[in-house]
């Protein structure tokens, strides 16, 4: 449920894939996925490459360990305006050429920031690689940044605040909740920042969180595509090894951001214009530390998908089909994150169905897990769901390169990756029902409706190339 910025940012469904081909797909050895190589340069900069050569492509991704959730009160938002000011340009590459310069070569480029990370990336035929380390690592050290370029670029961030959250009810009705059901950690400040502290904020305030966080010493290079390992070692050092280490805290020593207990349902309700009305629950939950000791969250990612991510999953077969109190029904959670997760609930009602009503229904549906459990058959059809879902990630090179990146931004290795299938895999019925009973309690509950207002008359939207960024 927490938004990558330039990444969809709706509740994660995984793809439905028969078992036995899951079987197939997990009894072959491919060696295009058997191979990460990993390096540490000398000015702390880790790089991570696998190579796979079945096309001549390549991904290329600089990962800062720097999202919002290190932001401080009064400049929320910062670390998503400095991702927009870092195509502003360098004295080599001056404003707009970074952009140029990819296209040409018949590449893609964006970035995004999450709560978590920034990340930046290029994708390109493997003969451009040399290109885009250059351009990429030059922009780490170098950056302009101006009072003139930062005034209309802050105007695009609150425009695009104003259309993907103030102008979107239910975007700002999960940013609301999020302000609610988080009482200390930064979690609940909206990745792109409350308005009034993008208003406020200066090109100081950037330069301060790039001068802060970006540096190599706190930085991770992943690429993964057709390429030699060896060469692009020899490629980062000569672009990003030049580039001095800065003193700052790493995530083993910044301060601990721990969430106080939540003492009793909290619930709000937020008035937006809107077609429908929309309920959204959400109840505290761990996030994976030890991959290989943890079994929570491995059992939360298997009942998301008991509950949502295919047709006969529970919600939408008993809410939306059999009993039709629900237009809409889906289930959210991550597992993988810096701080403390939430598992999401959330639905519209049915034709002649109340929120109220709504809200039973799903935790009737809670209920019945708690007392009556999964079957087998279920279990077996869900679970093989759900890693097939982990595993097809390794059919695109860029999806490979964002497993690698977030696993590694958010404070787990690269290593984990066979760990995190093979504990899916070994998640029992019983598992299933020990963490809805634990963590699907009142005391831990966040309830958000949105009771729906009539539409006006919507603001023209700005071109998409002006939000690109």
């Amino acid at each position: 449920m927490k938004p990558d910025y330039h990444i969809d940012s709706t509740f994660s469904h995984f793809i439905s894939f028969f078992g036995s081909l899951l079987l197939i797909s997990l009894s072959i050895s491919l060696p295009a996925f058997a191979n990460p190589h990993e390096y540490l340069l000398a000015n702390g900069l880790k790089l991570i490459v696998k190579q796979d050569h079945r096309s001549p492509v390549v991904v290329t991704q600089i990962w800062y360990k720097a999202g919002s959730i290190d932001e401080v009160n009064g400049v929320t938002g910062v670390a998503h305006v400095l991702e927009h000011m870092m195509f502003k340009g360098t004295k080599e590459v001056p404003n707009g050429e970074f952009s140029k310069k990819i296209a040409a070569a018949g590449g893609r480029e964006n970035a995004f920031t999450s709560y978590d990370y920034t990340g930046y990336y290029q994708q390109l035929h493997k003969q451009h690689l040399p290109m885009a380390m250059k351009l990429e690592s030059d922009r780490m050290r170098n950056l302009i940044l101006t009072k003139e370029e930062f005034a209309k670029e802050i105007k695009v961030v609150m425009e695009e605040r104003r259309l993907r959250t103030d102008d979107q009810a239910r975007a700002l009705l999960y940013e609301k909740m999020m302000a609610v059901a988080y009482q200390s950690h930064p979690y609940k400040n909206p990745i792109i920042g409350w308005m009034n502290d993008l208003e406020n904020m200066r090109v100081e305030d950037a330069q301060d969180w790039y001068n802060h966080w970006y540096a190599p010493n706190n930085a991770i290079l992943v690429v993964v595509g057709d390429v030699d390992a060896a060469e692009v070692f020899k490629l980062a050092q000569e672009n990003y090894g030049v580039i001095e280490k800065r003193p700052l805290l790493t995530m083993d020593a910044r301060k601990p951001q721990i969430e106080p207990p939540q003492l009793g349902v909290k619930r709000i309700t937020v008035k937006a214009p809107a077609e429908l009305p929309y309920l959204i629950m959400g109840y505290h939950a761990p996030v994976i530390k030890d991959a290989a000791a943890d079994w929570e969250p491995y059992a939360l990612e298997v009942l998301e998908s008991v509950l949502d991510g295919h047709s006969s999953a529970r919600l939408n077969k008993t809410l939306v089909r059999e009993k039709q109190i629900a237009n809409s029904a889906s289930a959210g959670y991550s597992a993988i994150a810096r701080g403390p997760s939430i598992f999401f609930l959330s639905a519209v009602p049915g034709v002649g169905k109340t929120i109220a009503e709504l809200e039973q229904a799903l935790r009737d549906e809670i209920e019945k897990i708690i007392k009556e459990g999964v079957t087998e058959e279920e279990l077996a059809r869900v679970k093989a769901q759900v890693i097939a879902g982990h595993v097809y990630q390794r059919d695109s090179i860029f999806s490979q390169a964002m497993q690698i990146g977030r696993l590694e931004s958010t404070g787990l290795s690269y290593r984990d990756i066979d760990t995190i299938l093979e504990k899916l895999k070994t998640i029992t019925a019983e598992q299933i029902r020990d963490v809805a009973k634990k963590y699907f309690n009142e005391d831990s509950l966040t309830v958000a409706v949105l009771d729906p207002q009539p539409l006006a008359q919507k603001r023209p939207i700005a071109p998409s190339s002006d939000l690109r960024h």
